[in-house]
C-alpha cells in the first residue's frame, strides 16, 4: 500500500470560518493543557522509566466534562492533537527532537480528521468535512477512484487562505526500473545543483530577488502601531510577499525534479546536514533560499513512484577535493576556488568534477561501476 496527498484550496462561508477558528483554537488548547499534565508526570517520573512508560496519560474526553465547548467541534481533529503529542514524546525519547513546546496562537493554525464511516466526500466542487458540513473546494484535479480517502488536514494561511490535504491510500508496486541512465548531483549555493553533465539548475533565487521589496514592507510594518488596522493590513501584505515566494520555489523545485524523474533512471546525491552547514558555512540565508531539502523530498517520492531509485552518498565523501580522472585526492582545497586542477593535467569546474565523482560513487553502491 501506498500514500499520497492532493491539496486543494477551501471557499468556507462566515459560518464555516467561525467554526475552522474555534476548531483551531480547541485543537492547541487540548494540545497545550494535555502537555502541561504530561510535563507534570514527566518530572515526578522521568528517573523511573519503567514508571513512565505504565502511567495512563490524559485523552481530550477528560477537558470535555470541565469545557463543555470542546463538544462544539469535530472529536477526530482533538483526537489526532493526541495522536500528535504522543509521537512528539516518541521522538523526544528517541532522540530524533527536542522537548515538546507549547503552541502559540501565532504559529500555523492546522487540524487533522479522519476518515470514519464514510463522514468524508467529494461531490460536485464541494467536500463533506465533520461538523462543517458542505465546503466549497477548488478541486483542480480528480481523485483516482482507486484511492481511498484516509484523513483531511485543513490549514490557514498567514494570508486568511484556507487549504485541504486530502491524504488517500492506494494498492502500488511499482515495478523496479532497469538502471540505464543515472546522473550525479553536486549541491550548489547559487544554482541549486550541477550535474555530472556539466548543467546547472539555474534556481532564480527567489527570496533574494525579493529582499529589498520585503525589507520595504518591513519597515513600514514596524512603524504601525501593534494591533490597529493598518497594522494588520501591512501584515497580510508582509505575509502575502513570504507566500509568494514560498509558492515560487515549490514550483520550480517541483518542476525540476520532475524533469530529472522523467530522464533519469537513478540520481545519485550526498546526504547533506543542511542546517550544519548554514551554521558552519555562515551561508544560512543563501542554502535555505534554494531549499535542497525539499527539493530531495520531491526527488525521491517522484523517483519511488516510478521504480526508480534515488541513491544517498556519505557526506563525508570526499566529491570536491578527487579527481574525477585519476582519482587523486587533494589534500586541501579551498572554497574560493572555482576551477579543479590536478597534477595529472585535468581540469574541470570544481562543481561539475563534484557532480562526476558522486555518479561514479553512486554507480558503485548500485554495483554497475
Amino acid at each position: 500500500m501506498a500514500n499520497k496527498a492532493y491539496k486543494f484550496r477551501l471557499y468556507p462561508t462566515q459560518e464555516q470560518e467561525q467554526l475552522l477558528a474555534k476548531t483551531f483554537g480547541c485543537v492547541r488548547f487540548v494540545y497545550n493543557k494535555m502537555l502541561e499534565e504530561r510535563i507534570q508526570i514527566y518530572e515526578k517520573f522521568k528517573d523511573d522509566k519503567e514508571a513512565l512508560k505504565q502511567h495512563k496519560f490524559p485523552t481530550p474526553a477528560k477537558y470535555k466534562r470541565d469545557f463543555p465547548w470542546l463538544k462544539e467541534v469535530d472529536s477526530l481533529a482533538l483526537a489526532n492533537a493526541q495522536l500528535n503529542l504522543q509521537k512528539a514524546f516518541t521522538n523526544f525519547f528517541s532522540g530524533r527532537a527536542g522537548f515538546p513546546k507549547f503552541k502559540s496562537r501565532k504559529a500555523k493554525q492546522s487540524y487533522t480528521t479522519n476518515m470514519v464511516n464514510g463522514n468524508i466526500k467529494l461531490a460536485d466542487g464541494s467536500i463533506k468535512l465533520p461538523k462543517l458540513k458542505w465546503i466549497k473546494i477548488k478541486q483542480h484535479r480528480d481523485i483516482p477512484p482507486h484511492h481511498m480517502i484516509k484523513s483531511c488536514t485543513i490549514t490557514k494561511t498567514k494570508t486568511g487562505k484556507y487549504f485541504i490535504s486530502i491524504l488517500t491510500e492506494y494498492e502500488h508496486q511499482p515495478v523496479p526500473k532497469e538502471i540505464e541512465n543515472v546522473v550525479g548531483l553536486d549541491f550548489s549555493m547559487n544554482t541549486l545543483y550541477v550535474d555530472s553533465e556539466g548543467k546547472r539548475a539555474n534556481y532564480p533565487r527567489f527570496y533574494r530577488q525579493a529582499l529589498e521589496k520585503l525589507a520595504r514592507a518591513q519597515r513600514v510594518l514596524s512603524r504601525r502601531r501593534k494591533g490597529s488596522n493598518r497594522w494588520h493590513k501591512q501584515r497580510r501584505k508582509v505575509a502575502q510577499l513570504h507566500e509568494k515566494i514560498a509558492n515560487q520555489r515549490q514550483d520550480f523545485l517541483h518542476k525540476a525534479s520532475r524533469q530529472l524523474t522523467n530522464r533519469y533512471d537513478a540520481v545519485v546525491i550526498e546526504d547533506l546536514n543542511m542546517k550544519g552547514m548554514a551554521q558552519a558555512l555562515r551561508f544560512g540565508q543563501s542554502i535555505h533560499d534554494n531549499g535542497w531539502g525539499m527539493f530531495t523530498t520531491f526527488l525521491q517520492y517522484k523517483l519511488e513512484e516510478q521504480g526508480k531509485k534515488l541513491i544517498k552518498i556519505d557526506k563525508w565523501f570526499p566529491s570536491s577535493k578527487m579527481c574525477s580522472c585519476c582519482g587523486r585526492v587533494k589534500v586541501s582545497l579551498s572554497l574560493s576556488e572555482r576551477l579543479f586542477c590536478c597534477e595529472c593535467g585535468f581540469v574541470a569546474d570544481r562543481d561539475t568534477n563534484a557532480a562526476i565523482n558522486i555518479k561514479k560513487e553512486g554507480l558503485k553502491q548500485l554495483g554497475t561501476a
